[in-house]
């Protein structure tokens, strides 16, 4: 009697402990790699400060998953004919999250595109920020293209779809 006594205690004490520890289904699933909780399409709009000019457009930044903690994104084409700077892509920026917010920094990103003749021609994107929060995206950025004497200031605020 005392062991059946025993064997039911144990067998309530486990059964308590077993409850009291199993994990919520959060925990069942691991966290999405913060590259994936952003990369997609946000639509909204870029405004270009150069010399003191604004030009305002509507555009589609794409960013893409480069590492589970970086993305790339590639900046619009601009401008028209023999003025036109073409899209111009940056690669590997490196992610932090901080509750709902996800943000990204590049310093400096040099590299070189092909122009609509065959050209090619040397670019830089500096002091890159990238902010995600829920579906909306902020991105400021200065670009420079080929020889050309001044920077572009850029900043795109967008939604995803």
């Amino acid at each position: 009697m005392k062991i059946r006594s025993l064997m039911t205690t144990t067998l309530a004490a486990v059964a308590f402990v077993l409850s009291m520890s199993s994990c919520s289904s959060n925990d069942d699933e691991p966290e999405m790699a913060v590259a994936d909780q952003v990369v997609g399409s946000y639509t909204g709009t870029e405004v270009l400060t150069v010399m003191g000019e604004a030009d305002e457009s509507t555009e589609t930044f794409e960013f893409t998953k480069a590492s589970d903690v970086s993305v790339d994104v590639t900046l619009p084409k601009y401008g028209e004919g023999m003025m036109t700077v073409p899209a111009l892509p940056v690669k590997g920026i490196m992610l932090t999250k901080s509750g709902n917010t996800i943000t990204g920094k590049l310093a400096k990103y040099e590299g070189t595109v092909k122009t609509a003749d065959g050209a090619e021609k040397a670019y830089t994107v500096s002091d890159l920020t990238v902010i995600f929060s829920d579906k909306t995206v902020v991105v400021t950025f200065t670009q420079k293209y080929g020889n050309m004497p001044f920077a572009f200031e850029g900043q795109f605020t967008g939604t995803r779809k």
